[in-house]
């Protein structure tokens, strides 16, 4: 079940469960102020039509969808918003569920997972090349905890124009260069490109790739500016998330049928796997 339909990632995803071969709950949990109430994927033949439930219409919804389909899981690609308040209609329902979106309150979504005893994959970024770079930097962090001791970390993150909140995966790096001893403060020393303008002139992002692309630059500076180092991550387009996100949702399947006592996973669990 792909929630957050007809948004851009979460039809990136519903074209690649359909390219897998996996089976597709024609519903999709989508926003109260959303004018159409059915989705198709034009571009793919045997895309089924999905009708798309408002808040307003989802418990009335949602018992008959779980006993039809009793296999199910959820993908959540909604809005930042609706985080919490997903996950806990997720957890209510016992609904296992990879948790795409990113921003809410994720020490709340973490705790009421734990809580509700629901399988879930749970991560801020979906990519896998992405997590191994994160899970490598976590690693560092543990090994060398004094690396980039007084360090300037200096953060460029650039988004489509619509991403409403703070890169997910900056903030996780962030982290762990700030546990090497970086310093770093939100105010001055991140800057967040949503300008199609300035994507085009400074990051020479292609025009075709405005609408979906995450470039990330992390820049440490020595105390005497002697030394710099930096980090970089750059997508176009949404198909590694995409792709990502469809592996875990077949991990936590296996979770589930192994019966699994551990619950709760993020993107590190399903690529180590």
């Amino acid at each position: 079940m792909v929630n957050g339909l007809p948004g851009k990632m979460s039809s990136e995803v519903l074209k690649v469960v359909l390219e897998r071969g996996l089976d597709i709950v024609p519903y999709s949990l989508t926003a109260e102020s959303q004018p159409d109430l059915l989705f198709r994927l034009q571009q793919i033949n045997h895309c089924p039509n999905i009708t798309l439930l408002k808040p307003s219409q989802r418990d009335s919804e949602i018992k008959k969808i779980v006993r039809d389909y009793s296999r199910l899981i959820a993908v959540d690609y909604t809005h930042p918003d609706a985080v919490n308040s997903n996950a806990l209609f997720y957890q209510t329902y016992q609904i296992p569920f990879v948790m795409g979106t990113t921003g809410g309150d994720r020490e709340q979504l973490i705790q009421s997972t734990l809580q509700s005893n629901t399988y879930a994959v749970i991560a801020p970024n979906m990519g896998k090349q992405i997590v191994a770079l994160q899970t490598m930097l976590d690693k560092m962090a543990q090994s060398f905890p004094h690396l980039f001791q007084n360090y300037r970390l200096q953060v460029t993150e650039s988004h489509q124009q619509n991403k409403a909140d703070t890169s997910g995966t900056a903030k996780e790096i962030i982290q762990s260069f700030i546990k090497m001893g970086a310093h770093f403060d939100v105010n001055t020393n991140l800057r967040m490109i949503r300008s199609p303008k300035e994507q085009q002139e400074e990051l020479k992002i292609p025009t075709e790739y405005l609408s979906g692309h995450a470039f990330h630059t992390y820049r440490l500076t020595s105390p005497d500016n002697s030394m710099e180092i930096a980090f970089q991550h750059n997508v176009l387009g949404r198909n590694i998330y995409a792709q990502g996100t469809v592996d875990a949702v077949v991990f936590l399947w296996n979770k589930i049928q192994h019966k699994e006592p551990k619950k709760l996973y993020n993107m590190m669990d399903v690529l180590m796997e």
